[in-house]
Protein backbone atom coordinates (compact mmCIF):
# COMPACT_ATOMS: atom_id res chain seq x y z
CA UNK A 1 0.00 0.00 0.00
CA UNK A 2 1.19 3.46 -1.04
CA UNK A 3 -0.01 6.54 0.61
CA UNK A 4 -0.26 9.52 -1.55
CA UNK A 5 0.12 13.48 -0.40
CA UNK A 6 -0.06 16.67 -2.30
CA UNK A 7 3.91 17.19 -0.87
CA UNK A 8 6.60 15.02 0.42
CA UNK A 9 9.07 16.78 2.68
CA UNK A 10 12.37 14.82 3.13
CA UNK A 11 13.95 16.65 6.58
CA UNK A 12 12.63 18.28 9.30
CA UNK A 13 14.98 20.83 10.33
CA UNK A 14 14.36 24.23 9.54
CA UNK A 15 13.95 24.23 5.83
CA UNK A 16 11.98 20.84 6.04
CA UNK A 17 9.48 22.99 9.11
CA UNK A 18 9.32 26.28 7.08
CA UNK A 19 8.59 24.59 3.70
CA UNK A 20 5.59 22.66 5.38
CA UNK A 21 4.29 25.80 6.89
CA UNK A 22 4.78 28.16 3.91
CA UNK A 23 3.44 24.81 1.51
CA UNK A 24 -0.30 24.62 4.07
CA UNK A 25 -3.29 25.46 2.90
CA UNK A 26 -6.42 23.14 4.05
CA UNK A 27 -7.36 20.15 2.28
CA UNK A 28 -3.56 20.05 1.36
CA UNK A 29 -1.73 16.37 1.98
CA UNK A 30 1.60 16.99 3.35
CA UNK A 31 3.77 14.39 5.09
CA UNK A 32 7.50 15.44 6.61
CA UNK A 33 9.81 12.66 6.70
CA UNK A 34 13.06 12.38 9.32
CA UNK A 35 14.85 9.42 10.94
CA UNK A 36 15.46 11.66 14.07
CA UNK A 37 12.82 10.53 17.12
CA UNK A 38 11.77 14.46 16.95
CA UNK A 39 11.81 17.65 14.38
CA UNK A 40 14.26 20.35 14.43
CA UNK A 41 17.14 18.64 13.16
CA UNK A 42 20.54 19.58 13.90
CA UNK A 43 20.03 23.01 14.87
CA UNK A 44 16.96 22.95 16.51
CA UNK A 45 17.65 19.15 18.58
CA UNK A 46 15.86 18.60 21.05
CA UNK A 47 17.32 19.39 24.65
CA UNK A 48 15.12 18.18 27.40
CA UNK A 49 17.23 20.38 30.18
CA UNK A 50 16.45 24.23 27.73
CA UNK A 51 13.11 25.84 26.72
CA UNK A 52 12.97 25.25 22.87
CA UNK A 53 14.08 28.16 20.82
CA UNK A 54 11.54 30.90 19.90
CA UNK A 55 11.87 30.05 16.10
CA UNK A 56 11.42 26.65 16.83
CA UNK A 57 8.37 26.80 19.11
CA UNK A 58 6.64 29.66 16.28
CA UNK A 59 6.91 27.05 13.34
CA UNK A 60 5.50 24.23 15.64
CA UNK A 61 2.50 25.66 16.91
CA UNK A 62 1.48 26.57 13.98
CA UNK A 63 2.56 22.84 12.21
CA UNK A 64 1.10 21.21 15.24
CA UNK A 65 -2.30 21.80 14.89
CA UNK A 66 -2.45 22.51 10.51
CA UNK A 67 -2.83 18.74 9.80
CA UNK A 68 0.31 18.20 9.25
CA UNK A 69 1.96 14.30 8.97
CA UNK A 70 5.47 13.54 10.71
CA UNK A 71 6.60 10.43 10.10
CA UNK A 72 9.66 11.15 12.28
CA UNK A 73 12.26 8.03 13.44
CA UNK A 74 11.98 7.05 9.45
CA UNK A 75 14.96 6.80 7.25
CA UNK A 76 14.39 7.11 3.40
CA UNK A 77 16.28 4.28 1.90
CA UNK A 78 15.40 3.58 -1.17
CA UNK A 79 13.18 4.71 -4.65
CA UNK A 80 10.76 3.15 -6.66
CA UNK A 81 8.92 3.89 -9.56
CA UNK A 82 6.92 7.47 -9.27
CA UNK A 83 8.61 7.69 -7.52
CA UNK A 84 7.46 6.38 -4.43
CA UNK A 85 9.80 6.45 -1.47
CA UNK A 86 10.62 3.67 0.62
CA UNK A 87 10.97 4.43 4.34
CA UNK A 88 12.51 1.81 7.30
CA UNK A 89 11.15 2.87 11.17
CA UNK A 90 11.71 0.91 13.84
CA UNK A 91 8.31 -0.77 13.57
CA UNK A 92 8.65 -1.48 9.96
CA UNK A 93 8.89 -0.37 6.18
CA UNK A 94 5.99 1.95 4.57
CA UNK A 95 6.28 3.43 1.12
CA UNK A 96 4.89 7.16 0.22
CA UNK A 97 4.46 9.30 -3.04
CA UNK A 98 4.13 13.06 -3.46
CA UNK A 99 2.59 14.77 -6.35
CA UNK A 100 5.58 16.91 -5.71
CA UNK A 101 8.69 16.14 -3.68
CA UNK A 102 10.87 18.67 -1.18
CA UNK A 103 14.28 17.95 -0.33
CA UNK A 104 15.32 19.41 2.72
CA UNK A 105 18.27 17.25 3.73
CA UNK A 106 20.37 19.22 5.52
CA UNK A 107 24.52 18.70 6.01
CA UNK A 108 26.82 16.43 7.65
CA UNK A 109 30.17 17.56 9.17
CA UNK A 110 33.34 17.89 7.40
CA UNK A 111 35.96 15.38 9.54
CA UNK A 112 39.98 15.81 8.38
CA UNK A 113 42.12 12.73 9.57
CA UNK A 114 44.85 13.55 12.06
CA UNK A 115 47.04 11.26 14.14
CA UNK A 116 45.24 9.94 17.21
CA UNK A 117 41.72 11.36 15.81
CA UNK A 118 40.01 7.78 16.90
CA UNK A 119 40.69 7.88 20.28
CA UNK A 120 37.42 7.79 22.62
CA UNK A 121 36.91 10.80 24.00
CA UNK A 122 37.42 12.61 20.32
CA UNK A 123 34.38 13.48 18.60
CA UNK A 124 32.71 15.68 15.70
CA UNK A 125 31.96 19.69 16.61
CA UNK A 126 28.10 19.16 15.89
CA UNK A 127 28.38 15.73 17.05
CA UNK A 128 29.46 16.54 20.56
CA UNK A 129 27.01 19.04 20.30
CA UNK A 130 24.22 16.81 20.07
CA UNK A 131 25.65 14.78 22.58
CA UNK A 132 25.52 17.05 24.99
CA UNK A 133 21.39 17.75 24.54
CA UNK A 134 21.11 14.62 24.20
CA UNK A 135 22.34 13.66 27.91
CA UNK A 136 25.82 13.18 27.79
CA UNK A 137 27.70 14.45 31.07
CA UNK A 138 30.05 17.50 30.31
CA UNK A 139 29.37 19.15 33.55
CA UNK A 140 32.97 19.85 34.94
CA UNK A 141 34.52 18.46 31.98
CA UNK A 142 37.78 20.40 29.84
CA UNK A 143 36.75 20.80 26.45
CA UNK A 144 38.68 21.89 23.26
CA UNK A 145 36.91 22.57 19.99
CA UNK A 146 38.63 22.94 17.03
CA UNK A 147 38.72 23.46 13.11
CA UNK A 148 36.72 25.53 11.18
CA UNK A 149 33.60 27.88 10.79
CA UNK A 150 30.61 29.09 12.99
CA UNK A 151 29.48 25.68 13.56
CA UNK A 152 32.58 25.44 16.56
CA UNK A 153 30.86 28.61 18.43
CA UNK A 154 27.52 27.35 18.25
CA UNK A 155 28.62 23.77 19.89
CA UNK A 156 30.80 25.96 22.59
CA UNK A 157 27.96 27.83 23.89
CA UNK A 158 25.96 24.15 24.39
CA UNK A 159 28.76 22.52 26.00
CA UNK A 160 29.26 26.20 28.73
CA UNK A 161 24.88 25.63 29.06
CA UNK A 162 25.86 21.93 29.98
CA UNK A 163 28.36 22.93 32.39
CA UNK A 164 31.24 22.06 30.39
CA UNK A 165 34.78 24.06 30.74
CA UNK A 166 35.77 25.29 27.37
CA UNK A 167 39.15 25.62 27.09
CA UNK A 168 39.78 26.89 23.90
CA UNK A 169 38.21 27.72 20.01
CA UNK A 170 40.81 26.54 17.73
CA UNK A 171 40.09 28.41 14.18
CA UNK A 172 42.57 27.11 11.29
CA UNK A 173 40.90 30.22 9.16
CA UNK A 174 43.88 33.08 9.76
CA UNK A 175 43.15 36.30 11.86
CA UNK A 176 42.91 38.46 8.71
CA UNK A 177 40.45 35.82 6.84
CA UNK A 178 37.77 35.86 10.30
CA UNK A 179 38.27 39.74 10.21
CA UNK A 180 37.24 40.13 6.07
CA UNK A 181 34.35 37.76 7.07
CA UNK A 182 33.09 39.91 9.91
CA UNK A 183 33.42 43.02 8.26
CA UNK A 184 31.20 42.36 5.41
CA UNK A 185 28.75 40.12 7.63
CA UNK A 186 26.42 42.93 8.16
CA UNK A 187 25.01 42.65 4.57
CA UNK A 188 23.10 39.61 6.23
CA UNK A 189 21.08 41.11 9.37
CA UNK A 190 20.45 37.41 10.48
CA UNK A 191 23.43 35.95 10.42
CA UNK A 192 24.79 39.19 11.64
CA UNK A 193 22.32 39.12 14.78
CA UNK A 194 22.91 35.15 15.26
CA UNK A 195 27.04 35.78 15.26
CA UNK A 196 26.63 38.53 18.47
CA UNK A 197 24.61 36.55 20.38
CA UNK A 198 27.07 33.65 20.29
CA UNK A 199 30.07 36.36 20.57
CA UNK A 200 28.52 37.58 23.55
CA UNK A 201 28.18 34.54 25.39
CA UNK A 202 31.86 33.05 24.56
CA UNK A 203 33.48 36.33 25.66
CA UNK A 204 35.49 34.75 28.13
CA UNK A 205 36.68 31.35 26.40
CA UNK A 206 39.79 32.18 24.38
CA UNK A 207 39.29 32.03 20.44
CA UNK A 208 42.85 31.12 18.55
CA UNK A 209 42.85 31.67 14.79
CA UNK A 210 45.13 30.39 12.23
CA UNK A 211 46.22 27.32 14.38
CA UNK A 212 45.40 23.72 14.20
CA UNK A 213 45.23 20.75 15.84
CA UNK A 214 48.07 18.57 15.00
CA UNK A 215 47.55 15.20 17.15
CA UNK A 216 45.68 13.98 20.22
CA UNK A 217 47.21 11.78 22.56
CA UNK A 218 46.41 9.56 25.10
CA UNK A 219 46.27 5.85 26.14
CA UNK A 220 42.85 4.45 26.87
CA UNK A 221 41.38 7.98 26.50
CA UNK A 222 42.05 11.47 25.56
CA UNK A 223 43.82 13.24 27.41
CA UNK A 224 45.64 16.32 25.87
CA UNK A 225 45.85 17.60 22.30
CA UNK A 226 48.44 18.96 20.12
CA UNK A 227 47.57 22.43 18.27
CA UNK A 228 50.00 24.31 16.36
CA UNK A 229 50.33 27.47 13.91
CA UNK A 230 52.88 25.86 11.56
CA UNK A 231 55.66 27.08 13.53
CA UNK A 232 55.01 26.54 17.51
CA UNK A 233 53.44 23.85 18.79
CA UNK A 234 51.87 24.00 22.05
CA UNK A 235 50.19 21.11 24.44
CA UNK A 236 46.55 21.49 25.94
CA UNK A 237 45.13 19.04 28.33
CA UNK A 238 41.64 18.52 27.77
CA UNK A 239 38.79 15.41 28.42
CA UNK A 240 37.23 15.97 24.93
CA UNK A 241 37.56 17.68 21.49
CA UNK A 242 34.96 18.49 19.08
CA UNK A 243 37.19 18.69 15.90
CA UNK A 244 35.17 20.12 12.48
CA UNK A 245 36.01 21.37 9.41
CA UNK A 246 32.56 22.62 8.13
CA UNK A 247 29.96 20.80 6.61
CA UNK A 248 28.90 18.69 3.80
CA UNK A 249 25.45 18.99 1.85
CA UNK A 250 23.72 15.44 2.53
CA UNK A 251 23.06 15.09 -1.20
CA UNK A 252 22.91 10.74 -1.55
CA UNK A 253 18.99 10.97 -2.00
CA UNK A 254 18.04 13.75 -4.45
CA UNK A 255 21.42 12.51 -6.41
CA UNK A 256 20.05 8.49 -6.63
CA UNK A 257 16.96 9.92 -8.14
CA UNK A 258 18.55 11.98 -10.27
CA UNK A 259 18.99 15.69 -9.19
CA UNK A 260 21.80 17.80 -11.17
CA UNK A 261 24.39 18.51 -9.00
CA UNK A 262 26.78 21.96 -8.89
CA UNK A 263 30.16 22.29 -7.21
CA UNK A 264 33.50 19.51 -7.24
CA UNK A 265 34.56 19.07 -4.37
CA UNK A 266 31.29 18.00 -2.26
CA UNK A 267 28.79 18.55 -4.45
CA UNK A 268 25.28 20.31 -3.52
CA UNK A 269 21.65 20.01 -5.55
CA UNK A 270 21.27 22.43 -8.36
CA UNK A 271 18.39 24.68 -8.19
CA UNK A 272 17.14 27.08 -9.94
CA UNK A 273 15.64 30.91 -8.59
CA UNK A 274 12.20 29.38 -7.04
CA UNK A 275 14.13 25.87 -5.61
CA UNK A 276 13.07 23.48 -8.04
CA UNK A 277 15.81 20.72 -8.99
CA UNK A 278 16.72 19.52 -12.60
CA UNK A 279 13.49 17.28 -12.29
CA UNK A 280 10.31 18.74 -13.03
CA UNK A 281 8.53 18.86 -9.59
CA UNK A 282 11.18 17.90 -7.39
CA UNK A 283 12.38 20.92 -4.90
CA UNK A 284 15.42 21.22 -2.54
CA UNK A 285 16.01 23.96 -0.03
CA UNK A 286 18.32 24.68 3.11
CA UNK A 287 22.39 23.18 3.22
CA UNK A 288 21.09 20.67 0.76
CA UNK A 289 21.68 23.17 -1.60
CA UNK A 290 24.57 24.55 -0.49
CA UNK A 291 26.43 25.61 3.06
CA UNK A 292 24.26 28.93 4.50
CA UNK A 293 23.30 28.56 7.64
CA UNK A 294 19.43 28.56 9.42
CA UNK A 295 18.52 31.93 8.29
CA UNK A 296 18.89 31.52 4.69
CA UNK A 297 17.82 27.57 4.90
CA UNK A 298 14.77 29.06 5.94
CA UNK A 299 13.97 31.53 3.29
CA UNK A 300 14.46 28.96 0.97
CA UNK A 301 12.11 26.64 2.61
CA UNK A 302 9.37 29.44 2.64
CA UNK A 303 10.15 29.62 -1.22
CA UNK A 304 10.12 26.43 -1.83
CA UNK A 305 7.02 25.43 -0.41
CA UNK A 306 5.04 27.88 -2.13
CA UNK A 307 6.65 27.58 -5.38
CA UNK A 308 5.86 23.86 -5.19
CA UNK A 309 2.36 24.41 -4.46
CA UNK A 310 1.82 26.91 -7.44
CA UNK A 311 1.43 30.05 -5.60
CA UNK A 312 2.91 32.52 -8.04
CA UNK A 313 1.69 35.55 -5.90
CA UNK A 314 3.93 34.62 -2.92
CA UNK A 315 7.11 33.49 -4.76
CA UNK A 316 7.53 37.16 -5.85
CA UNK A 317 7.92 38.76 -2.21
CA UNK A 318 10.12 35.70 -1.26
CA UNK A 319 12.92 35.84 -4.85
CA UNK A 320 14.42 38.89 -3.73
CA UNK A 321 15.03 38.00 -0.18
CA UNK A 322 16.55 34.38 -1.10
CA UNK A 323 18.73 35.62 -4.06
CA UNK A 324 20.32 38.10 -1.29
CA UNK A 325 20.53 34.69 1.14
CA UNK A 326 22.46 32.60 -0.89
CA UNK A 327 25.08 35.05 -1.49
CA UNK A 328 26.24 34.22 2.15
CA UNK A 329 27.05 30.69 0.92
CA UNK A 330 30.18 32.06 -1.53
CA UNK A 331 30.62 34.51 1.34
CA UNK A 332 31.03 31.85 4.05
CA UNK A 333 33.09 29.60 2.03
CA UNK A 334 35.68 32.11 0.94
CA UNK A 335 36.81 33.13 4.29
CA UNK A 336 36.81 29.34 6.25
CA UNK A 337 38.29 27.81 3.49
CA UNK A 338 41.12 25.19 4.61
CA UNK A 339 44.78 25.79 4.42
CA UNK A 340 47.00 23.25 3.09
CA UNK A 341 48.84 22.05 6.23
CA UNK A 342 45.28 20.81 8.11
CA UNK A 343 44.59 18.60 5.07
CA UNK A 344 47.60 16.62 5.05
CA UNK A 345 47.84 15.72 8.77
CA UNK A 346 47.41 12.15 7.58
CA UNK A 347 50.15 9.79 7.22
CA UNK A 348 50.27 6.38 5.89
CA UNK A 349 49.21 4.71 9.40
CA UNK A 350 46.77 7.14 10.41
CA UNK A 351 43.27 6.00 10.27
CA UNK A 352 40.87 7.59 7.30
CA UNK A 353 37.64 4.97 7.43
CA UNK A 354 36.87 4.00 11.31
CA UNK A 355 33.98 1.88 10.07
CA UNK A 356 36.71 -0.83 8.89
CA UNK A 357 39.56 0.70 11.03
CA UNK A 358 41.47 1.30 7.80
CA UNK A 359 44.13 3.40 7.23
CA UNK A 360 45.39 4.72 3.19
CA UNK A 361 48.84 2.22 3.98
CA UNK A 362 49.85 1.21 0.72
CA UNK A 363 47.74 3.78 -1.36
CA UNK A 364 49.30 6.38 0.68
CA UNK A 365 51.16 8.66 -1.75
CA UNK A 366 49.85 6.94 -4.84
CA UNK A 367 46.98 7.54 -7.49
CA UNK A 368 45.11 4.19 -7.69
CA UNK A 369 43.37 4.30 -11.06
CA UNK A 370 39.90 4.09 -9.95
CA UNK A 371 37.67 3.34 -6.52
CA UNK A 372 37.63 0.05 -6.96
CA UNK A 373 41.66 -0.73 -6.49
CA UNK A 374 41.62 2.07 -3.61
CA UNK A 375 38.86 -0.35 -2.18
CA UNK A 376 40.85 -3.47 -2.37
CA UNK A 377 44.06 -2.27 -1.42
CA UNK A 378 42.27 -0.59 1.94
CA UNK A 379 38.69 -1.33 1.99
CA UNK A 380 37.64 2.13 2.81
CA UNK A 381 34.44 3.49 1.95
CA UNK A 382 33.16 -0.10 3.05
CA UNK A 383 31.71 0.23 6.37
CA UNK A 384 28.43 0.78 7.82
CA UNK A 385 28.35 4.87 6.59
CA UNK A 386 29.48 3.81 3.08
CA UNK A 387 32.22 6.23 2.53
CA UNK A 388 30.34 9.30 3.90
CA UNK A 389 32.79 10.12 6.69
CA UNK A 390 35.81 9.03 4.84
CA UNK A 391 35.53 9.55 1.13
CA UNK A 392 34.62 13.26 2.16
CA UNK A 393 37.77 13.89 3.60
CA UNK A 394 39.92 11.69 0.91
CA UNK A 395 37.86 14.58 -1.75
CA UNK A 396 40.02 16.98 0.60
CA UNK A 397 43.28 15.25 1.70
CA UNK A 398 43.58 13.79 -1.98
CA UNK A 399 41.92 15.40 -4.81
CA UNK A 400 42.30 13.46 -7.65
CA UNK A 401 39.13 13.13 -10.22
CA UNK A 402 38.35 9.84 -9.90
CA UNK A 403 37.45 10.69 -5.75
CA UNK A 404 34.65 12.86 -7.21
CA UNK A 405 33.04 10.12 -9.41
CA UNK A 406 32.96 7.67 -6.87
CA UNK A 407 31.28 10.30 -4.37
CA UNK A 408 28.84 10.76 -7.44
CA UNK A 409 27.58 7.11 -7.84
CA UNK A 410 24.94 6.15 -4.94
CA UNK A 411 23.60 3.18 -5.19
CA UNK A 412 20.04 1.78 -2.94
CA UNK A 413 19.80 1.22 -0.40
CA UNK A 414 20.57 4.66 1.14
CA UNK A 415 21.51 3.22 4.44
CA UNK A 416 22.27 -0.43 5.84
CA UNK A 417 18.83 -2.02 6.02
CA UNK A 418 17.25 -4.82 7.35
CA UNK A 419 16.79 -7.76 4.97
CA UNK A 420 12.96 -7.60 5.00
CA UNK A 421 12.95 -4.39 4.00
CA UNK A 422 15.28 -5.36 0.78
CA UNK A 423 12.91 -8.32 -0.17
CA UNK A 424 10.03 -5.98 -0.20
CA UNK A 425 12.06 -4.18 -2.76
CA UNK A 426 11.94 -6.58 -5.67
CA UNK A 427 13.44 -4.89 -8.96
CA UNK A 428 11.77 -1.71 -8.44
CA UNK A 429 14.77 0.19 -6.62
CA UNK A 430 15.48 2.06 -10.24
CA UNK A 431 14.13 5.84 -9.43
CA UNK A 432 12.16 7.04 -12.21
CA UNK A 433 11.80 10.70 -12.56
CA UNK A 434 8.63 11.73 -12.89
CA UNK A 435 6.86 13.19 -15.91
Amino acid sequence: MVDVFDLVIVGAGPAGLEAARSAFAPGRRIAVVDDNPRPGGQIWRHDPTQDPPRAFRSLWDHLDSSGTRFLCSHRLVAFESGPTLVLESPTGTRRIRGERLLFACGARELFLPFPGWTLPGVYGAGGLQALAKGGLPVAGRTVVLAGSGPLLLASAVTLLRHGARVEAIIEQAPTGEVARFLALLPRWPLQTLAALALIRRLIRVPYWRGVWVSGARGRDRLCEVEVTDGRTNRILPCEALGTGYGLVPNIEAPNLLGCKLTGSLHPAVAVDSQGETSLPGIYAAGEVTGIGGVGRARLQGALAGVAAMGETQRIHGLLGRARHANAYVGHLAQHFRLREPVRRLAGPATVVCRCEDAALGPAHGTSPVDPRALRLLTRIGMGHCQGRICLHALAETRPEPFLREWLARPRPPLFPTRLETLAGLGDGTNPVPPT
